[in-house]
């Protein structure tokens, strides 16, 4: 494990494993990206967090996509996810499970990626800790928020951002 592990990183795993708040994993490790280079191996974490949220509202088919993409991405990604204190095997082996669940119909179902680093393990363990988080707990399935957060977010920045830009673009050259 490296010893410098991105704050990102960080954050996605202790809202994968506590709150469930899976559109976070996926803003996060999204933005991280684009600043790392677009490297494919936070592709792949991004992957499963969006494929659980489609699961979660019962969008089936947008989850099984995502949840496929993931996996293979993952076989070109191994080593860099095991780079990310991550078990790479089984974390495919999680994820073919988790396709033939949803292939099943079977509902939503809270997972844990398989972290093999403890260090890294303590580390988010320790954040939740004194953040009065608990650690693999199951996604609340009554939080009408977290299940369309896509929906309800605010989004008064981000359009705020697009109207500067265009403003930007409609202004003659000096």
């Amino acid at each position: 494990m490296k010893s410098c592990i991105p704050e990102a990183y960080i954050r996605y795993l202790v809202h994968f494993h506590t709150d469930r708040d899976y559109f976070e994993c996926h803003e996060i490790l999204e933005e991280h990206w684009k600043k790392d280079g677009y490297k494919k191996v936070w592709v792949v974490l991004i992957q499963i967090a969006v494929a659980l949220y489609h699961h979660r509202r019962g969008n089936n088919q947008g989850a099984l996509r995502m949840m496929q993409k993931a996996r293979s991405l993952l076989e070109k990604e191994e080593r860099a996810i095991h780079g990310l204190g991550l078990d790479e095997q089984l974390l495919a082996e999680q994820l073919e499970r988790y396709i033939e669940r949803i292939m099943q119909n079977k509902g939503y179902e809270s997972i844990e990626l398989p972290i093999r680093d403890e260090t890294l393990r303590k580390i988010c363990q320790t954040i939740c800790e004194k953040q009065g988080l608990t650690w693999g707990q199951a996604s609340d399935l009554n939080n009408v928020y977290l299940m369309h957060k896509h929906k309800l977010r605010d989004r008064t920045e981000v359009i705020a951002a697009r109207e500067r830009k265009r403003k930007n673009k409609e202004l003659p050259d000096r």
